[in-house]
């Protein structure tokens, strides 16, 4: 198992040497890797393509992919392929492109024609300021209390 995305990221099978792998008649995201050189960790790899399916044995999977040529470009050898899946507990489909969105956004694997980017604008719903919004007013019990200072008031004007 292998886990993918931000925070505490998605649990994918995997991976597994693509070219060896025989695609199951299922739904679910899968991730094409490789393993870097020199490798930086034992089980480091490189997320170089990301994507979901209806049915992953009609993806034309391991090597008549659309974009599998890429994919051999961009690791040297077609055995250095590597394939992690991920089927979503009763996600359908929008479920599994949100994901992919988001795989996509964190790792920007370069064999995705497509790329998506982790902005946040205020335009796309406005400003937000609550008091919840600011920093955390808690203390760590060994430190002195400290006195927040008065917010300062213009004096009254005579009228």
């Amino acid at each position: 198992m292998i886990r993918l995305g931000s925070l505490a990221g998605y649990p994918f099978e995997g991976p597994r040497l693509l070219g060896g792998w025989t695609p199951p008649a299922e739904a679910a995201v899968y991730a094409i890797l490789y393993r870097p050189e020199p490798q930086p960790k034992p089980n480091h790899y490189a997320v170089i393509y990301v994507d979901h399916a209806d049915d992953l044995s009609a993806e034309r999977l391991p090597f008549r992919h659309p974009r599998a040529p890429c994919w051999v470009q961009r690791a040297g050898s077609q055995w250095q392929l590597h394939i992690a899946t991920y089927q979503v507990p009763g996600g359908g489909r929008s479920h599994r492109e949100l994901i992919v969105r988001e795989l996509i956004s964190v790792y920007k694997p370069g064999c995705n024609p497509r790329q998506y980017g982790q902005a946040w604008r205020d335009e796309w719903i406005g400003e937000y300021s609550a008091p919840t919004t600011g920093p955390l007013a808690m203390r760590r019990p060994d430190e002195p209390e400290q006195r927040q200072p008065e917010p300062e008031t213009e004096p009254d004007q005579p009228g």
